[in-house]
């Protein structure tokens, strides 16, 4: 390795450092590593309580996390990264976790993790390729938001008490809509690809629809 790209390596992992220690990102990885514990209350313990209690305080700091970014101007790359993948993992435990305690049924699970699947292999063959990711689409956001909220009254809905009866619809509505939207938003991610990797070289590098 030359001198140059030794020192180039070196400010990487200097600006690597920096966006690690910004608060918004320290929370996003205080949310991270609160994945194996959600995982754990659920599928251990059984600890309802304590894994809802834990998902509400990931809601939180995922919210605040965005305000503190853009108040301290502590936007990052990094940031952008561990925010969704955040999200991802908790709704990827909890779906593991209702999977084994036959919360909601296989096809579900497997239909939310085929979309993630497939658009991960579509993410990867737009790198390959030379391309920028798609942009975030506002459905995406808007699955991602309505699965989160399903995920506590799934939660709530286990119990035996009136208010588990009352919440027990609101949280099937909730993880359909969540998942048509969530399917949806796949779909358009693909569309996205697919459009870019067929698009003649002399059009460009753009991945706008």
């Amino acid at each position: 390795m030359t001198k140059a790209r030794s020192d180039e390596a070196a400010d990487r992992d200097l600006s690597l450092v920096r966006q690690l220690m910004t608060v918004p990102n320290l929370l996003s990885i205080l949310r991270l590593a609160g994945v194996p514990v959600f995982l754990w209350l659920l599928l251990g313990p059984q600890e309802d309580g304590w894994a809802l209690l834990l998902l509400v305080l990931s809601g939180i700091t995922d919210w605040l996390d965005g305000k503190l970014a853009r108040l301290l101007n502590q936007t990052t790359k990094l940031g952008q990264t561990l925010d969704p993948a955040a999200d991802r993992l908790y709704l990827a435990a909890a779906l593991l976790a209702f999977l084994v305690r036959d919360i909601v049924p296989w096809w579900i699970v497997a239909v939310l993790i085929g979309r993630e699947l497939a658009v991960g292999l579509g993410l990867l063959v737009l790198r390959r390729r030379g391309f920028a990711p798609p942009e975030v689409l506002y459905v995406g956001k808007a699955a991602t938001f309505t699965l989160m909220y399903a995920l506590p009254l799934m939660l709530v809905a286990q119990g035996m008490s009136t208010f588990a009866e009352i919440a027990r619809p609101f949280a099937y509505a909730f993880t359909v809509w969540g998942a048509v939207l969530y399917l949806w938003s796949g779909a358009l991610y693909l569309l996205q690809i697919v459009r870019a990797v067929t698009r003649r070289p002399r059009e460009g590098r753009d991945l706008s629809p």
